[in-house]
């Protein structure tokens, strides 16, 4: 019965929200940031917990009026937030995998002044992979960093392998633009 009223509570906020009331948000803030923040630990570090949170709740402020929920505000939080985390440990992992599949094929080449070259070579890959549309990087990474095929990635995702090859193509495109001045040294590592 209290989780009931609760979630009334929590969906008058949210109507008082949608108009722009910044005390209602306030609450909320006030009310959801330390369980979400504790919430998030559980999938990554302090810092990026916090971080992730409070991208969620500005996300949640800045587009009040677009939100709609079937299920409670908080669970709709608390699902945001692990959806963030699982995002961000993604992106960890990839540049992670970027870096170590720069670092096998460059091994014996430390003492050579190319080598900071890799470096930046892989924070502009991780720069050009975060720029990628959400569906089109997800694609992309599953295919290229975890060898999915297109058939298992379009059952994770619902879709058609069509899709998701319309997807992967159009993240290469994006990434070849971008990474223009680094074609020289990326044919070098294949």
């Amino acid at each position: 019965m209290l989780q009931k009223a609760d979630e009334k509570e929590d969906f008058k906020l949210f109507e008082l929200i949608r108009d722009g009331n910044e005390k209602a948000f306030d609450t909320i803030f006030l009310k959801y940031y330390p369980g979400l923040c504790a919430y998030a630990r559980q999938f990554v570090e302090l810092a990026d917990a916090e971080e992730v949170v409070q991208d969620v709740l500005l996300w949640f402020w800045e587009n009040r009026a677009m939100q709609v929920f079937e299920i409670s505000l908080k669970n709709y939080l608390f699902k945001s937030v692990k959806n963030r985390c699982i995002t961000l440990i993604n992106r960890n992992e990839l540049r992670r995998t970027i870096i170590n599949r720069i670092h096998e094929d460059l091994e014996n080449v430390y003492d050579d002044p190319d080598f900071y070259l890799v470096k930046e070579l892989a924070d502009r890959i991780d720069a050009a992979l975060a720029e990628l549309p959400e569906t089109y990087r997800s694609a992309f990474v599953l295919n290229r960093f975890h060898n999915m095929s297109y058939k298992k990635i379009a059952a994770r995702f619902n879709l058609s392998p069509k899709t998701i090859d319309y997807r992967i193509q159009q993240a290469l495109k994006i990434l070849r633009v971008k990474l223009k001045d680094y074609l020289p040294v990326l044919l070098f590592l294949q």
